[in-house]
This record gives structure tokens, C-alpha cells and sequence, in this order.
């Protein structure tokens, strides 16, 4: 009878010890797995951090470019207009008067742009204003200048996306817009936005020439295509599907395609 108690005492002990070592292995494999998570999280976060201030820094460096050829082919030709105009005006001319109006209105246009063009590229503006509502004003400015016409459709339930998002989403399309203005020789961009469940589909599609984009592919090709390159790069760093089909004589049409069931905060998460 002794030796049964001494036996089970030995059993019950041993499995003691056993279930203290699974236990003391168990904490340890957890710790190790919850440092290694803390590790990637925090590398994840490093990762997006500093991809997002490369883009933002990628895009400043576009949204000087653009100011300066805006200044160029708009503010600066109305400018020099004006200046002509005022510059051929005799005291004695019978049509002063008219030139003097007309300068006055070119002046004004050229303010204007110029006001139209601070808004456009302020940061702070298109946070207050919203994905939607800036990519109609970047139309409607377009719109205005009579060279081309415009059409911008919404379907589906809106959802607002966070700011970063919208940011570099806006970027994207404003850079799509002013490709079609330098190059394409389009009479009509039409844009579409389309929420589903689980995406927002964006379509910016145009009447122009169109190109040929076999180049893009091309091994060493590193200036052909940069700034479809750099599109694409964005869309990449906040999740986006992208992609460009244009042939010769058949116009351009880019397409976006952003998930809405998972973003990112400002602190790298996923939800």
C-alpha cells in the first residue's frame, strides 16, 4: 500500500513537472513570438513612415514642376500679353481706352489663375475639401479654360478615406490631368469614381492621341514613362491597384482601384 502511494506521489510529481515545463516553454515561445510581432510592427511602421515621406517628397518635388510650368504656359503669356497691350498704347491712340480694358481683364485672369493654382496645390486645402471635391475643382478649372471639355461621375456610397490616402490619391489624378493637358491633345477627360464594397474604382480616361507603351518596358528605359512609373510607386505605397492602357491614336485611360475595407493610421496599423 505504501509502495502505491510512493508510485502515484512519483506520477503526480513527474507530471508536475512536466506541465511547469510546458508551461515555462510555452511563456517562452509566446514572449519570443510577441517580440518578434513587436519587432515587425514596428519595422512595418518604420517601412511605411518612411515610404509615405518619400512620396510626399516625390510629389513636392512634381508640384514644383507643375507650378513652374503653370506660371510658364498661363500666368506668364497672359502676363506678357498684358504687358505688350500696355506697351503699344499711345496717350493720342483712339483705342487706349480699349487697350487699357483689355489689360485690366488679362491682369485679372491672370490673379485669378494664380488664386486658382495656390488652391489647387495647397495641402491643407485639399484635406478641408476632400478626395471628390478636389479632383470636380481640378476639372472645373479646366473646364473654364475652354481648351477642354470635362465630365466627372460618382456611384455608389461614398466613403471618405484617410487623409494620407486622399493626398497621394489626389496627386495621382492631378498628375493623370496634366499629362492629358501637355501631351495628349485631348478635346474631352472624363472621370469616374465608382464605391463599391470593398473599393473605390477611379477611371481618368481621354480623347486624345494616345502613345505607345511598349517603350515602358524597354531594360534601361529610365526616362521614358517616369512619371507613369512614379504614379504607380504611389499608388503602391497606400495599397492601390494601378494601371495605364493607351495605344496610338486611341486615347489614354488610367485606372485605380483602392481597398476600403483596410487602411493605415498615421501609426502604421492596419485595421
Amino acid at each position: 500500500m505504501d509502495s502505491e502511494i510512493a508510485q502515484l506521489l512519483i506520477y503526480f510529481t513527474i507530471a508536475i513537472l512536466l506541465l511547469g515545463i510546458f508551461l515555462i516553454v510555452f511563456v517562452i515561445i509566446y514572449r519570443l513570438r510577441m517580440n518578434n510581432y513587436l519587432k515587425e510592427k514596428e519595422q512595418t511602421k518604420l517601412l511605411y513612415e518612411q515610404t509615405l515621406l518619400q512620396t510626399q517628397l516625390e510629389i513636392q518635388e512634381q508640384t514644383l514642376k507643375n507650378i513652374s510650368q503653370e506660371i510658364h504656359d498661363n500666368v506668364g503669356q497672359v502676363l506678357t500679353l498684358a504687358k505688350l497691350n500696355l506697351a503699344t498704347t499711345a496717350v493720342n491712340d483712339s483705342g487706349a481706352m480699349e487697350k487699357i480694358k483689355t489689360s485690366q481683364q488679362l491682369i485679372g485672369k491672370a490673379i485669378q489663375d494664380l488664386r486658382d493654382l495656390s488652391r489647387s496645390l495647397n495641402t491643407d486645402y485639399v484635406e478641408e475639401m476632400g478626395l471628390l471635391r478636389s479632383i470636380e475643382y481640378e476639372l472645373e478649372l479646366l473646364k473654364k479654360t475652354g481648351s477642354i471639355q470635362t465630365t466627372f461621375t460618382i456611384a455608389g456610397a461614398i466613403e471618405k478615406l484617410d487623409k494620407h490616402k486622399e493626398l497621394i490619391l489626389f496627386r495621382i489624378v492631378q498628375e493623370a490631368i496634366h499629362n492629358v493637358i501637355r501631351h495628349a491633345d485631348a478635346g474631352k477627360i472624363n472621370a469616374t469614381i465608382v464605391f463599391n464594397n470593398h473599393t473605390m474604382e477611379i477611371c481618368i480616361e481621354d480623347n486624345g492621341k494616345g502613345f505607345d507603351m511598349k517603350p515602358l518596358t524597354t531594360p534601361g528605359n529610365k526616362s521614358f514613362g517616369l512619371g507613369i512609373r512614379n504614379m504607380h510607386e504611389r499608388a503602391t505605397v497606400i495599397g492601390a491597384l494601378f494601371s495605364m492602357n493607351s495605344e496610338p491614336g486611341a486615347g489614354t485611360k488610367l485606372y485605380l482601384e483602392v481597398p476600403l475595407n483596410e487602411t493605415i493610421d498615421e501609426e502604421g496599423r492596419k485595421n
